[in-house]
């Protein structure tokens, strides 16, 4: 009795473990403690492991391959059809034993030390922003309570906040205090983005991909490296269409019965990614005027009949097949060829 395939179901401290023999006959269901995940698997013969693509599922495939496995990540929503009926571990497990079985069976290309790192730079990022636009909101709605308003933008709030903190009489003394921390925050957080920009930068300057990425319009250093990183194999993706779906930024299907019915934008994928492809798209458009370029005729035609935001959206649907062609064809930007 040979273990052909192990559905793994990784936890932080407790793992499940399901395996079965070439004949598909269940031989194996174990829990394993951390400690004993390397003894177990290094001791076993080199076989499939089948792993949801989630939480440390990364630096587990890397472990577990460097044993001499195969391992391949599972997208979490394509194992849940597999699952029986209840919630288990052992359950789970079984069901990721299944699922990397199917021949037609998706799988997440395992990603390296430095993609995660980078993304990881992307993240925390993302969250230091997300912290800085929320004490910027409580700063502008303090000031606001005592009569001081600020034009739109971070750059004209800080002005006034600087301009009222230096007023001794313009504030009481606790509410100085108070917008002082405030303020002192927003500042910290602003050095602290601008290191990760800087390593953000220097990681582009190195990555030709990340560099070829950024010659499509809409899409600066940010987006580039998320890119560059996150789309490890672009070539898992059979067209530019199925890499916008993979990033949830085509219609959602309703069709039955020969009538092809679309609904709205799936969103199903990358959030992040998808985020800062309209974010981009949206300074496309507003800065588009009237530029005799294939793809500001293109958006000016939609515009006509078209929502902005709907146009959008589209626009950063385009962007996306436009760097699935550059990253499969390993190949610059060239608007007039590839915005036709």
């Amino acid at each position: 009795m040979t273990i052909t395939t192990i559905g793994l179901d990784l936890a932080k401290s407790v793992f499940q473990a399901h395996g079965v023999d070439e004949s598909g006959a269940t031989i194996l269901v174990k829990r394993l403690h951390r400690k004993q995940m390397l003894p177990f698997f290094s001791k076993l013969s080199p076989c499939l492991i089948g792993v949801e693509a989630c939480g440390t599922a990364h630096y587990w495939a890397r472990t577990l391959a460097a044993m001499g496995h195969e391992v391949r990540l599972i997208p979490p929503s394509y194992v849940k059809a597999y699952v029986k009926r209840g919630k288990s571990d052992a359950l789970d497990a079984e069901a990721i034993c299944e699922a990397v079985q199917r021949p037609t069976m998706r799988f997440v290309p395992v990603k390296t030390v430095e993609q995660q790192s980078v993304l990881m730079a992307h993240r925390a990022r993302s969250l230091l922003v997300r912290q800085r636009t929320m004490i910027a909101n409580a700063l502008r709605a303090h000031l606001a309570e005592l009569g001081l308003i600020a034009n739109p933008g971070i750059a004209n709030l800080a002005k006034l906040a600087e301009q009222a903190l230096s007023d001794d009489d313009a504030l009481p003394a606790y509410a100085r205090t108070s917008l002082g921390i405030l303020v002192r925050q927003i500042m910290a957080l602003n050095d602290e983005v601008a290191a990760l920009d800087r390593q953000l930068i220097a990681w582009h300057t190195e990555s030709e991909a990340s560099r070829r990425l950024a010659g499509i319009p809409g899409l600066g250093v940010i987006t580039a490296t998320a890119l560059a990183a996150t789309v490890t194999d672009p070539d898992q993706f059979r067209s530019g269409r199925q890499f916008a779906a993979w990033l949830g930024l085509t219609p959602q299907q309703h069709s039955t019965g020969g009538k092809t019915r679309l609904g709205g934008i799936s969103k199903q994928g990358d959030r992040y990614l998808r985020r800062l492809l309209v974010v981009g798209a949206t300074a496309v458009i507003r800065h588009i005027k009237d530029k005799p370029t294939p793809m500001a005729n293109w958006i000016r035609k939609l515009m006509e009949k078209k929502p902005f935001r709907l146009v959008s959206v589209a626009l950063a649907n385009k962007l996306a097949r436009i760097a699935w062609v550059v990253l499969t064809r390993k190949e610059t930007y060239r608007p007039y060829e590839l915005t036709a």
